[in-house]
């Protein structure tokens, strides 16, 4: 989902790499032990080679909170703003920690977010009073996340065939089962989510310290949390390392009856990064990398040409890459995301 490295960095991912990638995709915090077991390599060749992406920044493990199980509304948010103050009010927004996949967009005077608010109830305070308030701001639309058909813990290096389907089901954690009820967090789980956020392999003394826990008491929470969806991993990455160097958002009006299944058919396409059902006249939206502009064109005539019961579609490509993933804004260059 987004993007650690910055464009340029000499690293380049090579086929274990990828493979590496994938792995931690499936299970962010699997011992290095049971990944090597896996790929056929040494514990110390898959220790070296994530120590010195994380070193680059070309790769990171986050910890985060899944919104479903947590009773969380999450929004997709445009804001139009003039082109003198779009990096300022990108950077204001991504500042915040219930916003995450900050864009600049196609024009330099209009940002996305994905912004995230406690229920129904606080969505209010959220886009009227807390999004930035300035003569810079022009307009701000948003839009209710209602299903994901493609995103959250699944990432497009799920369809780069980079390992087997034997390699996943051996590196595959078990399905969450939801709860019935959204799942409550206390303060120590919030330390908790706080430093799997800044890094999702904090080893377990650390996140014992972090919280006040026992490291037992740590690893039954974090297997508590992950059962329910609450706590899920995810990779950041650059994905120009897998060759994506345009990244294009989607804004598709599909007639009600089709929605279902033009969503279901866009979460398959090998170019979709993160696809959802959304409140307004552009009810489907869906976050597309593809290789170069020609490719994006191919796409679009192609795949997206073919989907039932499209009206009119919208898109953009993004020109700058804010914030990713994670709650945690770290200002400074950054390549091509993988999502929103």
């Amino acid at each position: 989902m987004g993007a650690a490295g910055a464009p340029g960095r000499a690293t380049v991912f090579d086929a274990l790499d990828h493979r590496l990638v994938h792995a931690l995709q499936l299970d962010g915090r699997a011992p290095f032990s049971r990944i090597a077991a896996v790929l056929g390599v040494s514990d110390q060749t898959v220790a070296r080679r994530y120590t010195r992406h994380r070193t680059n920044g070309t790769l990171k493990v986050l910890g985060l909170t899944g919104a479903q199980a947590l009773g969380e509304v999450q929004w997709l948010v445009r804001v139009q703003c003039t082109p003198d103050a779009a990096v300022a009010v990108a950077e204001a927004l991504a500042r915040r920690t219930d916003t995450s996949w900050v864009n600049l967009m196609s024009g330099g005077t209009e940002i996305t977010a994905l912004c995230r608010a406690a229920s129904s109830d606080h969505s209010e305070a959220l886009l009227l009073q807390k999004l930035p308030r300035t003569p810079s701001v022009i307009g701000v639309t948003a839009h209710c996340q209602l299903h994901e058909f493609f995103g959250g813990p699944q990432s497009l290096i799920s369809k780069s065939g980079a390992l087997t389907d034997e390699q996943i089901a051996r590196l595959s954690p078990p399905p969450p089962d939801p709860a019935a009820a959204p799942v409550t967090l206390t303060d120590a789980d919030h330390r908790l989510f706080d430093a799997l956020a800044r890094d999702g392999r904090t080893p377990l003394a650390e996140l014992a310290a972090t919280t006040g826990w026992s490291p037992t008491t740590v690893r039954r929470r974090c297997a508590e949390l992950r059962a329910s969806g609450a706590l899920f991993y995810d990779v950041d990455y650059d994905m120009e390392q897998f060759g994506y160097g345009v990244m294009v958002a989607l804004w598709l009006s599909v007639e009600p009856a089709h929605l279902a299944a033009a969503g279901a058919a866009m979460a398959a396409h090998p170019e979709v990064a993160f696809a959802c059902a959304t409140t307004g006249p552009n009810n489907l939206f869906a976050s597309v990398l593809c290789r170069n502009v020609a490719a994006v064109y191919t796409y679009l005539t192609t795949r997206v040409a073919t989907l039932p019961g499209v009206r009119s579609m919208e898109s953009a490509p993004r020109i700058r890459h804010v914030k990713g993933p994670g709650p945690l804004f770290s200002a400074g260059p950054a390549a091509p995301g993988r999502r929103p």
